[in-house]
C-alpha cells in the first residue's frame, strides 16, 4: 500500500462513459456488456483488496445515442424530455454494471450485495451552465457533417479534443443528491451501491417545494465529489480512457503528468490545459475533494486501476504539502 491509499479505504469510483462504449465500438448491447464486464473484473479485485467501493458512471454516449432514438421514432412515439433520457441511461447502464459487477465478485469467490439507485440531483435553474453548453453526448461526427447538424436539428456542435465533433448539452454545477440519506444508509450495510448515474437526473425544486427535471446532463465527476461528501470516502478514483492526466493533450509535446500536487492542478487549469468538455471537470472535481478533506484523487485508465492503487501508474493528485 502506498500513500495516500490506506487499508480499508472508502473509494468513490467513477467509470467514464466512453469505458463502457468505447469510440471504435458501433455501440452495440453485446459490446457495451463486454465493456462492462472490463470495468468490472477491474472494480472487483479493488473489493477484494479490502476497499469499500460505492461506484458512479458516465452516460454520455448512451444518452446521446438514446436522444437519436428518440429523435428517429418522433413521427409515432413522443420524444422523451432529456431528463427522462437520463434517467432511461441509469437505469439500463445501472443493470448491466451490478449484473457484471456481481459476476466479477462470484468468481473470485465474494459474495455482496450490488444495487443501483436511481438517483435526482438538484441544479440551480439559474445556473450560466444553460447558455453555454459543454457536456458532449451521442457518437463522434466528421467535419463534413457539423454544418447541417447545427442549421438542421439546432445542436450546438464542437470539437472533442481532436477525436471528431459531438453535441454538447447544458452542463449545470449539482447542488445535492436528493437521496443522499438512503444512499449512505446502504453503504454503511455494505453493499456496493451505483448511484447518481450520468451525474445523476438533473432536478430543480419549485416554489411548491416538488421537485421538476431539467433538460440538462450533470457531468458525473461533480455528481461524483456529492457522493464521495455523503458516503465519507477518502479516495476518489475517476476511470477515464487515458491512463494518465495530460498537459497539451493531443500535440506533439504532450506530457504524461504522474502526479500533481492541489497547488500544482489550480495553476493548470487556471491556464487553460483542461478542456472543459473533458478533463476540465475532472480536475476541478479533484481539487474540491482535496480541499474539503480528501486523501488523494486518482486519474487512469481502467485497465490500470489496481496498478494505479499501488501506485505505480495513473495520475495522483494530492494535497499540498505543509509548509
Amino acid at each position: 500500500m502506498v500513500y495516500p491509499v490506506e487499508p480499508n479505504d472508502r473509494f468513490v469510483v467513477a467509470v467514464g462513459g466512453n469505458a463502457l462504449i468505447g469510440p471504435a465500438s458501433g455501440g452495440t448491447i453485446g459490446e457495451q456488456r463486454t465493456l462492462t464486464r472490463v470495468s468490472m473484473h477491474a472494480v472487483a479485485r479493488l473489493i477484494e483488496a479490502g476497499f469499500s467501493v460505492v461506484l458512479t458512471h458516465g452516460n454520455g454516449p448512451v444518452v446521446g445515442n438514446i436522444v437519436i432514438r428518440n429523435e428517429a421514432a418522433a413521427s409515432r412515439i413522443p420524444p422523451m424530455p432529456l431528463d427522462i433520457c437520463v434517467a432511461d441511461s441509469c437505469g439500463g447502464i445501472g443493470y448491466m454494471i451490478q449484473q457484471e459487477l456481481i459476476g466479477e465478485l462470484g468468481a473470485l469467490g465474494i459474495r455482496k450485495s450490488v444495487i443501483t439507485l436511481v438517483t435526482q440531483v438538484e441544479v440551480d435553474p439559474a445556473d450560466p451552465a444553460f447558455q453555454r453548453p459543454t457536456k458532449p453526448i451521442g457518437p463522434f461526427y466528421a467535419e463534413g457533417e457539423v454544418e447541417a447538424l447545427r442549421r438542421d436539428k439546432g445542436w450546438v456542435v464542437v470539437e472533442d479534443s481532436g477525436r471528431g465533433y459531438r453535441r454538447v448539452v447544458a452542463s449545470p454545477i449539482p447542488l445535492s443528491i436528493v437521496e443522499a440519506e438512503i444512499v449512505r444508509q446502504v453503504v454503511d450495510l455494505g453493499a456496493v451501491v451505483i448511484a447518481a448515474g450520468g451525474g445523476g437526473i438533473p432536478v430543480r425544486r419549485g416554489e411548491d417545494g416538488r421537485l421538476h427535471g431539467v433538460e440538462a446532463v450533470i457531468d458525473k465527476d461533480r455528481a461524483a465529489l456529492l457522493l464521495a461528501d455523503v458516503v465519507g470516502a477518502k479516495i476518489f478514483v475517476m476511470l477515464t480512457a487515458v491512463e494518465k492526466v495530460s498537459i497539451r493533450f493531443g500535440k506533439k509535446d504532450q506530457l504524461d503528468l504522474d502526479r500533481m500536487s492541489l497547488a500544482e492542478a489550480r495553476r493548470l487549469l487556471a491556464g487553460g490545459e483542461f478542456p472543459a468538455g473533458s478533463m476540465g471537470p475532472k480536475i476541478e472535481a479533484a481539487i474540491a475533494f482535496l480541499e474539503r478533506g480528501g486523501r488523494g484523487v486518482l486519474v487512469t485508465s481502467v485497465d490500470r486501476l489496481m496498478e494505479g492503487v499501488e501506485g505505480r501508474t495513473g495520475a495522483w493528485i494530492l494535497p499540498d504539502r505543509p509548509a
